[in-house]
């Protein structure tokens, strides 16, 4: 059963709830979104509803083409490179900006995610390793000290996270180890102070994702 909604604005928790599950998978790409059917879920009338998928729409995650309902966006190949190649544009810059703002103690903390992570991977806990990904480029941004950043990084992030997501699970414990260790190589290099060496590897770590992606066969052909 559904756990009820907290009293904060109830198109706000909506939002929330119904980001979560498309980002875990509960809802696929494509999948309907029946307007009735989720109001009944979350105990809500149309209007908060309404508010929350015009939410997700603003953010990539829902469409709504005319006459035609509600639905979880898919991602085209035009998209994926897109996201994926502005991503590497504003990761290359949070590495500019972590220079002189890079301590030892962010060091010992993204070690902690960056140990986590090989961890679940070894036992392949796909879903640990998903959050764990999340909380180590979360915790880069934080250090830029740049608020614009953090919102645009995350926006876009969220917008193919779950593509992500799907896209790891084909990868047996060595592969998802691999890709685990690839935040050890980015954080090595950081903490070096090889920034353009850093920066070069950030890209071919994004690029590598979106492969991942373009290799799962989850992208669509944009609708006409």
């Amino acid at each position: 059963m559904t756990e009820p909604l907290p009293d904060h604005g109830l198109a706000d928790a909506v939002a929330d709830r119904l980001r979560a599950d498309i980002q875990s998978g509960v809802y696929s790409p494509g999948d309907r979104l029946v307007e009735r059917r989720l109001a009944d879920r979350f105990g809500v009338s149309h209007i908060p509803l309404r508010e929350a998928l015009a939410r997700l729409v603003e953010e990539g995650l829902v469409v709504r083409p005319p006459r035609r309902g509600a639905r979880v966006a898919s991602l085209s190949p035009r998209m994926l490179e897109e996201v994926s190649s502005l991503r590497v544009v504003l990761e290359q810059f949070a590495m500019r900006r972590l220079r002189g703002r890079f301590t030892p103690a962010a060091r010992d903390e993204l070690q902690e995610i960056v140990d986590g992570m090989i961890r679940a991977a070894e036992q392949h806990d796909l879903a640990m390793v998903h959050k764990l990904d999340q909380e180590f480029h979360e915790y880069l941004w934080r250090l830029t000290d740049h608020a614009l950043l953090m919102e645009v990084a995350g926006q876009l992030r969220s917008r193919v996270s779950h593509f992500y997501r799907a896209a790891a699970a084909p990868l047996g414990p060595d592969g998802l180890r691999r890709h685990a260790e690839t935040h050890q190589e980015l954080l090595d290099l950081i903490a070096s102070g090889d920034w353009r060496a850093a920066e070069m590897a950030m890209q071919k770590h994004i690029q590598a994702a979106a492969q991942r992606i373009a290799d799962a066969r989850l992208t669509r052909p944009e609708e006409v």
